[in-house]
């Protein structure tokens, strides 16, 4: 086992002064609003593990008790993978191209995740990337990338680290003080980041919180923070200080508060490279994913997972590709919107933005839409899509003659112009007999 650095500025008095001087904070609104209207990310989880195709962290075999995993590969296996993990052909303006190419607003790449491999040059740790034969600064390339092509970047952090004995054992004040080291580096070395990204893994969270936050807030001060840092096996005790929620594998309900659902293009539901037998969802399923997120106000964070050899598999491009093709024909009906006013329901759902409505009609319905009244009035109508409708406004329901088509399309888009803003508009349930 490699041996941990412990910084002396992370352990003096004056670092603690520093942070319990500078309680933390709730996110910028500009930052916050800027980051919902978005709605659209890549997750990208990747480290040496994706030499074994299997899941990364969690295939790793248990080494202290307090932590979780119980994976089928060996600790002294695991743990010397990074030895062999020489990814030549990663280029971190291709990931970046590909990910503005799919519609992607910001990526979130997986700095550290629980099994403690490091993608940056960290002088706190030398579990890293620079111990490998590849010896390159991911976080640098991929921030510098990001920053010069105009995208929002964003680490993702795990507080909990299985591989350090430390973790939640008697010596983990020690323990925190290298993660906020570590911290450090990565909000203090790479120019502005815009999205922390912390996990939890349902078991205790003993990481000093308050000051963690503080810390992240005082380096970053334009920064987003999600829910995960004060996740514990106590429940989804959400601390005061995070900005959004986080709903994994599932699209949130809908809801007005901030949230980003975090899902996956592999077909099984892998994180990390599954090898090409690991299949892929279809276009169809991915962005009817993102239509959803955005229908019930929420964000969508899709996960990719690199190969070995550091590039994005084909598989996977192809689909978020398209997914990037539509979004240059249809995304006002996504980006900047707000869910609603029509709640999710089994013809689709609703967005909106400034004096328009978009119906997206998931459902392959036929002849009519009936929904219920809003107090506005709509005063003409498009199809996104192709054809016309016809729109009927009446007391106590809108009733939507729909257009024939000739094929199925996975998204049927009705932008509804209003005689006014649509915010304000109470959200509606759409249950008509």
């Amino acid at each position: 086992m490699m041996k941990k650095l412990l910084l002396t500025f992370i352990l003096s008095p004056a670092f603690f002064a520093l942070t319990s001087a500078n309680p933390p904070e709730k996110a910028k609104p500009e930052a916050l609003q800027s980051w919902r209207e978005a709605r659209f990310g890549m997750f990208i989880h990747w480290g040496p593990v994706s030499l074994t195709e299997k899941e990364i962290s969690w295939s790793r075999a248990n080494s202290n008790s307090k932590c979780p995993n119980k994976g089928p590969t060996p600790v002294e296996v695991y743990d010397h993978l990074y030895e062999r993990f020489n990814p030549t052909g990663f280029n971190a303006k291709e990931w970046v191209a590909i990910a503005k190419a799919s519609g992607m607003k910001y990526i979130i790449l997986t700095a550290k995740h629980c099994d403690g491999f490091l993608l940056w040059d960290s002088k706190a740790d030398d579990y890293n990337i620079m111990h490998t034969p590849f010896k390159h600064d991911v976080c640098a390339e991929l921030a510098k990338a990001a920053h010069e092509a105009g995208m929002k970047i964003g680490w993702y952090y795990s507080p909990m680290d299985w591989r350090d004995p430390n973790c939640r054992n008697e010596k983990n004040n020690e323990f925190v003080r290298h993660m906020q080291a570590e911290l450090k580096e990565l909000l203090s070395n790479y120019g502005k980041i815009d999205i922390m990204w912390f996990d939890c893994d349902g078991c205790s969270n003993p990481w000093d919180q308050e000051n963690t936050y503080a810390l992240v807030r005082k380096l970053q001060p334009g920064i987003v923070i999600n829910d995960r840092l004060g996740i514990g096996d106590k429940g989804r005790i959400i601390d005061p200080w995070v900005d959004f929620h986080t709903p994994e594998q599932t699209i949130g309900i809908f809801d007005q508060s901030p949230w980003e659902s975090c899902m996956t293009v592999s077909h099984r539901g892998q994180w990390s490279w599954g090898g090409h037998s690991d299949g892929v969802k279809s276009y169809e399923q991915c962005l009817g994913m993102l239509i959803r997120c955005a229908g019930a106000d929420g964000n969508m964070l899709l996960d990719v997972g690199p190969m070995p050899t550091g590039e994005i598999a084909p598989e996977q491009v192809g689909v978020i590709k398209e997914m990037g093709t539509w979004l240059v024909k249809y995304g006002e009906s996504i980006y900047g919107t707000r869910g609603g006013p029509f709640k999710p329901y089994k013809y689709g759902v609703s967005t909106y933005k400034n004096k328009v409505i978009y119906l997206h009609i998931l459902s392959q319905l036929v002849g009519k839409l009936e929904l219920p009244s809003i107090p506005v009035k709509i005063v003409s109508s498009r199809v996104l899509t192709g054809g016309k409708v016809t729109v009927t406004q009446g007391a106590d329901r809108i009733s939507i003659n729909l257009p024939k088509t000739e094929q199925q399309i996975p998204d049927m888009i009705i932008a509804l112009e209003l005689d006014r803003e649509a915010k304000g508009i109470e959200p509606v349930n759409v249950n008509l007999p």
